[in-house]
């Protein structure tokens, strides 16, 4: 049986993995112009490995943020 220290080891070394995948995905997210914070990427990632279909969730985020730029838009006006 892993000791505490140990496990503790594997928990800090997991979360480090799983940052530098959010920020890997954030990278391409900025270079693909596709404004999505890290936050919002890990939300997604989350979503797509419990089953979501990455078009469909694709597909869903594009129509939040056209419809968030219409509701800036009618608020500047």
């Amino acid at each position: 049986m892993p000791s505490e220290a140990e496990t503790r080891q594997d928990k800090q070394a997991s979360a480090a993995q799983a940052r530098q995948v959010i920020d890997i995905f954030h990278e391409i997210s900025t270079l693909l112009n596709a404004d999505l914070d890290r936050q919002t990427l890990s939300i997604c990632i989350s979503l797509i490995e419990n089953g979501v279909n990455p078009e469909a969730l694709a597909s869903v985020v594009r129509e939040l943020k056209r419809d968030a730029e219409e509701v800036r838009k009618e608020l500047q006006s």
